[in-house]
C-alpha cells in the first residue's frame, strides 16, 4: 500500500478541532468527567491500581523426613566416591 503524504485522520476538522494551549490548560482528568457523567461507581471501576497485584503465597515446604538408616548408609558409600 502506498504511503500518503496527507493522512486524513491526523488533520483536525470541525468535529475534532486541534487543541490549543488554553484547551489543555482547562482540561480536566478523565476520571473526574466520567464520575460526573456516569456516577462515582463507574469512575471507581475504571481507576487503575498502583503496580502489579500481589501474588498469593503458593510455596509449600516439600522436604520429606529422611530415615536415619538411609543417612548412615549414604555416608558410608559416599566417603570415597567424591570427585
Amino acid at each position: 500500500m502506498a504511503k500518503r503524504d496527507h493522512d486524513a485522520a491526523s488533520r483536525p476538522d470541525d468535529k475534532n478541532p486541534e487543541w490549543i494551549r488554553e484547551d489543555i490548560r482547562n482540561a480536566r482528568p478523565a476520571l473526574e468527567v466520567v464520575a460526573e457523567l456516569f456516577g462515582p461507581e463507574a469512575a471507581e471501576g475504571l481507576k487503575r491500581g498502583r503496580g502489579r497485584t500481589a501474588k498469593p503465597v503458593e510455596k509449600v515446604n516439600q522436604m520429606l523426613p529422611t530415615p536415619m538408616y538411609l543417612k548412615r548408609s549414604g555416608k558410608r558409600e559416599a566417603a570415597g566416591t567424591r570427585a
